[in-house]
């Protein structure tokens, strides 16, 4: 409530100094060149710092629909969401900053009915509203913002509430709300070729929740899956954790680009990331590029509980998985082939709560987080038309995956399948600048007529319907 409270003050204060500077200024008789000398000395006040910040704002509306095979139900959902966020400009090098969100339910299917057979629940359209209170349909509200930053030769610290981009923690912005987290960051430039990132995280507000958490508290919200002997897995709200530690360092040496990546969450489990890139241009004047990745993970002290049947992560337990990428791009063309392997030592985990795979592999509405004894193919090409704002995408992959009985390995009981993503994006200009339309169809495919319905249900054989319009002021 306290930040709730500061953050719409910092909004207020913003818009009375944008609204009114000209006005003040006339008010105590300025001339230009008086407005040119008090504006370089103020430069260095706090009401400068208001007066001369940053205004923006976001108007999303998100239609997406689901259907599923046969008698199994088919769910819709029709959301409208808007947020502004306010900066104010440098004083002494620091800056504040606050950014609230707002998403009503225009209408939809009933999310808080299962699937009368087979007991679930709707997976993908309920994130567009808060996960934890399906039934809600307005006054779905969040602080997404409120963090003081401190900026010193190309480099910043922020503390508070805010937005990072890492492989493991990121928005994941396929939904109203995106991830935020809330800690301190560091990102330091001072190095030519060379950025070192990182900070300690303490809580975090999932993408499709409208609360903040605990880090170990976010673990959970989304569906937990089964344990390794196929029962429910009991971790939600037990996972005993203080924090999250990441850091990252980015190299570039000539035309490689060089990743190192370690997120260290407390009393529950470790994971580090390597990954190398490369660009070569050719004679052409196309381009060949290709990347190379490798993941592990390490359990810490107990796994996130002493009581086996409430451990996230398995106590000694490992994952490894290994990628590589592969393209080509020449003016409106780019496309490119992709691998991933989980392989059998364990489920690479990372809480569906925090951010998307890093794999090279990764489509749209579904993931291979959870999975071990993993084969994932991936081909991709895009094309943009000449002369127009219009981009499009199709991409194609087959996920081998383990058998739906090898619960040690295949934490969501997903079967193999084929997935294949049509996206199209397009930018408005002139007098609809700011706006822009995507459209996104992805399809989930097995083949098999053998399948349980708890196996098939908004996990393969449906089609995932997306048309999302959104507008920056």
């Amino acid at each position: 409530m306290i930040k709730t409270l500061i953050a719409s003050a910092i909004i207020l204060l913003a818009w009375d100094n944008l609204l009114y500077p000209q006005v003040q200024m006339a008010a105590e008789n300025y001339n230009q060149r008086d407005s040119v000398s008090i504006s370089a000395r103020d430069s260095t006040s706090l009401s400068s710092a208001f007066s001369h910040g940053k205004l923006e704002g976001q108007v999303r509306y998100f239609y997406m629909a689901t259907d599923n095979k046969r008698a199994l139900t088919d769910y819709y959902a029709n959301a409208l969401g808007g947020g502004l966020r306010y900066k104010t400009a440098n004083f002494h090098g620091f800056q504040l900053a606050a950014g609230i969100y707002s998403v009503v339910n225009l209408g939809s299917s009933d999310l808080t009915q299962p699937d009368p057979e087979t007991g679930q629940y709707n997976r993908y359209e309920m994130a567009l509203f808060d996960i934890e209170s399906p039934g809600r349909k307005k006054d779905i509200n969040r602080l997404e913002e409120a963090f003081i930053k401190y900026n010193f030769n190309g480099s910043k610290v922020i503390l508070g509430r805010q937005v990072i981009n890492t492989p493991f923690i990121n928005l994941q912005d396929g939904r109203i709300f995106p991830t935020v987290v809330e800690g301190v960051w560091l990102e330091w430039n001072e190095f030519k070729g060379l950025k070192i990132e990182g900070g300690w995280l303490y809580a975090i507000s999932p993408r499709g929740t409208s609360d903040w958490h605990t880090t170990g508290n976010s673990i959970g919200l989304y569906p937990v899956g089964v344990d390794h002997n196929g029962t429910k897995s009991k971790y939600f709200g037990a996972v005993e954790s203080g924090g999250v530690a990441v850091a990252g360092v980015t190299k570039r040496i000539n035309k490689v680009k060089l990743q190192a990546w370690d997120i260290l969450t407390d009393n529950v489990f470790n994971t580090a990331m390597l990954q190398a890139e490369i660009q070569q241009s050719l004679k052409d004047k196309s381009t060949f590029f290709a990347s190379a990745q490798f993941i592990r993970q390490d359990a810490i002290n107990n796994g996130g509980n002493d009581n086996p049947a409430k451990r996230y992560f398995q106590k000694e337990g490992k994952a490894m998985t290994f990628g590589a990428s592969a393209g080509w791009k020449k003016q409106q063309w780019e496309t490119s082939i992709n691998y991933n392997r989980n392989t059998a030592h364990g489920r690479y985990l990372m809480p569906r709560e925090w951010g998307r795979d890093p794999f090279f592999t990764f489509m749209p509405r579904e993931r291979n987080e959870g999975f071990g004894d993993v084969h994932a193919f991936m081909g991709k090409i895009n094309y943009s038309f000449p002369g127009s704002n219009l981009k499009t995408s199709l991409s194609g992959g087959y996920f081998k995956l383990p058998s739906i009985s090898n619960f040690r390995l295949n934490k969501y009981v997903v079967p193999s399948y084929t997935q294949v993503n049509l996206e199209a994006r397009y930018s408005f200009s002139n007098a609809l600048k700011g706006l822009e339309a995507q459209v996104l169809a992805a399809g989930k495919f097995t083949g098999s007529n053998s399948l349980t319905a708890n196996a098939r249900f908004n996990k393969v054989d449906m089609v995932n319907y997306n048309l999302i319009l959104n507008y920056h002021f």
